[in-house]
Formats: structure tokens, C-alpha cells, sequence
């Protein structure tokens, strides 16, 4: 277990981490794939192999959720009207999705990832009106069994492979459920707060997370989600800035998975 909790990281390191934590918090809490950046960290910088990296992440990714969704519920931001369905969903499908993924085939987990995410760019650049409205939640499709079906391969998927989820997640409670970009990110914080439980202790189950480095990471995507949602509560046209900085994410990570 020792080799799990020390952190050896140099000057230079600790400010990378400083400045990709931030990154990651802001990325995650406005759209999503930061764990794009951390995951290449915890690999090539730390020295972890791919499915304790994977793992590790999940503790940054528990933490920033959980502090941006405590930022979201004080600044009186956070609506949760219709989610309970979707959300047990999603939970069920992240602890399926993470026993999956501590058997990790790389090169068919970034093909399949990369396809996804060309889709989803497409679907963002077709027609922007559909992710930028003032309609009311529809709680009647949210419950929709299709509905549930689709919430829980997201779930599935984020259980299997933390980057990108938050697009998903978006994408789920926008297009289906019609929540503004706004109120969706959230209900997207609570639930990857949710599902990062049971996925992250099935990691540790599996002796596939370093500690040390998690909490290193975990402590700047913190501040970095706090930046992030004090912004989105207080810019009045952060939804169409949302959909801007979805379109960029979106891109970015098809060509990392790709290429």
C-alpha cells in the first residue's frame, strides 16, 4: 500500500499539477474531458500504468464534483425536478461500467471514444438551438424506458472511462430531457459525484489507485471546479459560452482518442 500513498514530484511537477488541476476543474465543471489532461499526467509524469491512472483520476473527479455541486446548491443554482430516474440509471450503469474497466483494452477503448466524439461534434455544430433554449425540463421524456436505457450506457461509460462523461451527461439531459446547458451542469456534477463512489471503490478493490497522487491532482480540480461554477451562476449568457466550449472540448478530444 506504501507505493499508493508517496508522491515523488519535483518543483517543475508540482507546478504542472497546479495549472492542469485548475484546468481539469474549470473544463469539467463548464463541459467536460479534462480528465484528457490529467490522465496523460498520471501515465507519462507519474509513472502509473494505465488502469491505476484511470482509477486515480476518479479521486479528482470525486472531489471537484463534489465541491462545484456545493457551490451550485449555495448560490441557489441547482434544480434536480425529474432526475431521480435518471440518476439510478446512471449509478447502476457507472458500477458496470467500472468493473469493465479494470480490464482495460487501450487501442479499442480510443477508437470507439474517438467515433463518439465526432458524433457528438456533428450533433453540436448541426443545430446550436437545440442546445441553447429557455424550454422547461420535459419530466415525462426523462422517464421515458429509451430514456433510462440511454442514461444508463452514459452511466456505463463513465464508470468504464472517466473522460468524457460530462459530455454525455450534457448531451442526455439537454437533448432529452430538455434542460437548459446551465441547469444541466449541476444536475451533471451531482450525478458523476454519485457514480465516482461506487466506481472509485471498485478501483481500490482492485488495488488500481495511488492515493497520493489522486489527492495532489484532486485538491487544485477543486479550486478549479469552484471557479468554474461561480462563473456559470453569475455570467448571464454562460449557456451559449457552454456550447461554445463544448464544440472545442468535443473536438480536442476526438482527435486525442483518434490520433
Amino acid at each position: 500500500m506504501d507505493g499508493f500513498l508517496g508522491i515523488d514530484l519535483s518543483a517543475a511537477e508540482w507546478l504542472l499539477f497546479l495549472v492542469a488541476g485548475i484546468g481539469t476543474g474549470i473544463i469539467n465543471t463548464l463541459a467536460g474531458s479534462g480528465s484528457l489532461i490529467t490522465l496523460p499526467i498520471f501515465v507519462f509524469i507519474c509513472g502509473l500504468p494505465a488502469p491505476v491512472a484511470n482509477g486515480t483520476n476518479r479521486i479528482g473527479v470525486l472531489l471537484q464534483s463534489g465541491v462545484g455541486l456545493a457551490t451550485y446548491r449555495n448560490q441557489g443554482a441547482l434544480q434536480l425536478d425529474g432526475t431521480r430516474r435518471p440518476l439510478v440509471a446512471i449509478i447502476i450503469g457507472a458500477v458496470v461500467g467500472a468493473f469493465i474497466a479494470v480490464d482495460l483494452n487501450e487501442e479499442t477503448m480510443n477508437l470507439v471514444l474517438g467515433l463518439l466524439m465526432a458524433f457528438m461534434f456533428v450533433v453540436l455544430i448541426l443545430k446550436p438551438s437545440r442546445w441553447i433554449h429557455d424550454q422547461p425540463m420535459n419530466a415525462a421524456r426523462s422517464k421515458h424506458p429509451l430514456a433510462l436505457i440511454v442514461f444508463f450506457l452514459i452511466g456505463v461509460y463513465g464508470g468504464f472511462i472517466q473522460a468524457g462523461v460530462g459530455i454525455f451527461l450534457l448531451a442526455g439531459l439537454v437533448l432529452i430531457s430538455r434542460f437548459t446547458l446551465k441547469a444541466a451542469n449541476g444536475i451533471k456534477l451531482l450525478v458523476v459525484f454519485l457514480y465516482c463512489i461506487p466506481s472509485l471503490a471498485v478501483f481500490f478493490w482492485f488495488d488500481q489507485v495511488h492515493i497520493g497522487y489522486g489527492l495532489a491532482m484532486a485538491v487544485f480540480q477543486a479550486l478549479g471546479a469552484w471557479i468554474g461554477v461561480r462563473w456559470i451562476v453569475q455570467f448571464e449568457n454562460a449557456d451559449i459560452w457552454i456550447h461554445r466550449i463544448l464544440i472545442v472540448a468535443v473536438a480536442g478530444a476526438a482527435i486525442k482518442f483518434l490520433f
